[in-house]
């Protein structure tokens, strides 16, 4: 069939707990999308582990509902293209999974980006100042991919000696689809150290592995010898990946892509009524995808180090170009806790179940009113939340912060839950502004943010995100960037579009543009100082308990 005749593709996303599929037409029209959950383990705290074979079970589920409520043909279908979490999957001789786990068991064969079991290797390879260090901020976090081998190595060397693939899932999730080990530009750059800038297609400094005692990786082609950068094609699907997919034999897969990368290049060229140039706002466009975690996407001409800030990154995202990329660790999963964790939260569970609300509709509602019954227009003024219950990503790069809450009472009712999740969205939006302010600090004048995932779909989080960091916030109609982003590619591997950049004008989306209120300003500007106060606080408090300090 001729690629005039394939007017579809399929984006694909692995997150934390589920997997999505979307089907897209060429213009980047979502016509149905399907979702398959996937397990999580956690046999220790800071622990967290996955099965690529369920991973791999989900995928099909989603692709094939996907295109059934599509009523789309799979000889239609033009290509399909991955994006995942960043993490570790470890495979064996004939691509068996080979267990991660302190229990042995096989098919726990992921350490999930989120894991942190690697928090001391991290510390020492940081510790040796290595140039590749440049560009990651300055530090590796522990959901970066070599602190978690080190980790490997040195805990389970069975692990280590079976294992002949190491993969991001993004890569593993097309090398099961073609059985051909192309490994991703953007996350070998992101993830694993590789100098996307060097040479011709980039290079590992393998000086950079021998210091650290992992430089044995490189034997056998554990980690792949063809890099590709995304938007390129890793090869076509097997008899077995088509019939597992519902799809044929022979359709283009596209490189991986990371998920929150995916969210950038599926959220970048939003525009609010007439189609931009991605390129002509640039440097003034954030691109945030907020889910479980957050991760904060901005890229430019020339590359920028800034620490505590993840890049530059060349070519991770959008070809030819460099990357900066901030996080914040737990968003998503942060607020989720807050809920569970309230002495309201049966109330509120039996609340949203017999009125067919969603708990975050009912909060939200109550945040209104105490909203009304403020007088200073601010309820949080005596409630303060430091947001770091899973360390700080960016920009102070401490996988050793821990979250803090000024201003609890014995109050157990909704209300006292509803002023609370409204204190955590407002700690999560000044983390989204301390990373601008650096981002801006070191070269960009981000004033826009184009908002993607979870967190975009709560008016009151996008609300606040904008009136605490003075952006307007661009929220796409009637899509979903992330799949969009893993489509976007996808077409460009099945020769759709000449580039991802082409590829992204043709099919970003309209956005409505959420602009942020200046009358609760001066309010936002003192509950900003208390949230950078308060870790300054928390130093104080390690120092005296002799605990460790970020270097």
């Amino acid at each position: 069939m001729s690629r005039g005749e394939r007017e579809h593709v399929i984006g694909v996303d692995a997150g934390t707990g589920s997997v999505r599929a979307g089907v897209f037409d060429l213009r980047g029209t979502l016509l149905e999308s399907a979702d398959s959950p996937i397990q999580v383990f956690r046999p220790q705290q800071d622990y967290v582990e996955q099965s690529s074979r369920d991973i791999w079970r989900a995928v099909g589920t989603s692709v094939r509902e996907a295109l059934a409520k599509a009523g789309v043909d799979s000889s239609s279908v033009l290509g399909i293209a991955y994006d995942a979490t960043c993490s570790l999957v470890a495979l064996g001789e004939r691509d068996e999974p080979v267990t991660v786990s302190p229990e042995g068991d096989p098919e726990h064969n992921i350490v999930v980006w989120m894991d942190h079991r690697a928090t001391d290797q991290a510390d020492r390879i940081n510790a040796t100042g290595h140039a590749v260090l440049r560009y990651v901020g300055g530090k590796l976090s522990p959901e970066q991919q070599p602190p978690k081998l080190k980790w490997l190595k040195e805990r389970l060397p069975s692990t280590w000696e079976r294992a002949r693939r190491f993969l991001d899932l993004a890569d593993y999730l097309a090398y099961e689809s073609c059985k051909v080990d192309v490994r991703s530009l953007c996350t070998l750059v992101c993830k694993w150290t590789y100098l996307g800038h060097e040479g011709e297609g980039g290079s590992w400094d393998i000086s950079f592995f021998r210091q650290i005692d992992l430089d044995d990786l490189f034997e056998g082609d554990r980690v792949g010898t063809v890099v590709a950068p995304v938007g390129s094609r890793a090869g076509l699907l097997t008899a077995e990946a088509a019939a597992h997919l519902g799809l044929d034999q022979g359709t283009a897969v596209g490189v991986g892509i990371i998920d929150a990368h995916a969210g950038g290049i599926g959220s970048l060229g939003m525009h609010a009524g007439k189609a931009e140039d991605p390129l002509v706002q640039i440097n003034e466009t954030l691109a945030l995808i907020g889910g479980t975690s957050s991760c904060h996407m901005a890229v430019s001409q020339e590359p920028r180090f800034i620490p505590g800030i993840w890049g530059p990154y060349f070519g991770a995202m959008i070809p030819g170009m460099w990357l900066n990329e901030g996080g914040q660790s737990a968003t998503g999963a942060l607020i989720d806790h807050v809920i569970a964790d309230h002495g309201a939260y049966p109330e509120l569970s039996r609340m949203a179940e017999s009125s067919g609300r969603s708990v975050y509709k009912i909060l939200n509602d109550e945040v209104e009113k105490l909203r009304g019954e403020a007088a200073d227009q601010g309820p949080t003024a005596d409630l303060h939340v430091l947001p770091y219950f899973h360390g700080n990503r960016s920009p102070r790069a401490d996988s050793r912060a821990r979250g803090m809450v000024s201003g609890l009472t014995l109050d157990a009712s909704l209300p006292a839950l509803g002023l609370l999740y409204y204190a955590t969205i407002q700690a999560i939006a000044y983390g989204t502004r301390h990373i601008i302010e650096e981002m801006n600090r070191h070269g960009y004048a981000l004033r826009r943010i184009h908002a993607c995932g979870g967190g975009s779909k709560n008016p009151l989080w996008l609300q606040e995100h904008a009136d605490i960091t003075g952006c307007d916030l661009y929220v796409a109609r009637d899509t979903d960037a992330v799949l969009l982003g893993s489509a976007i590619l996808a077409a460009v591997a099945g020769g759709a579009y000449g580039s991802v950049l082409e590829a992204m004008r043709a099919m970003s989306p309209r956005a409505d543009v959420i602009r942020p209120n200046t009358a609760r300003r001066a309010f936002h500007e003192a509950k900003y100082r208390v949230f950078k106060r308060m870790y300054e606080h928390q130093q104080e408090y390690r120092q005296i308990m002799g605990r460790n300090l970020p270097s």
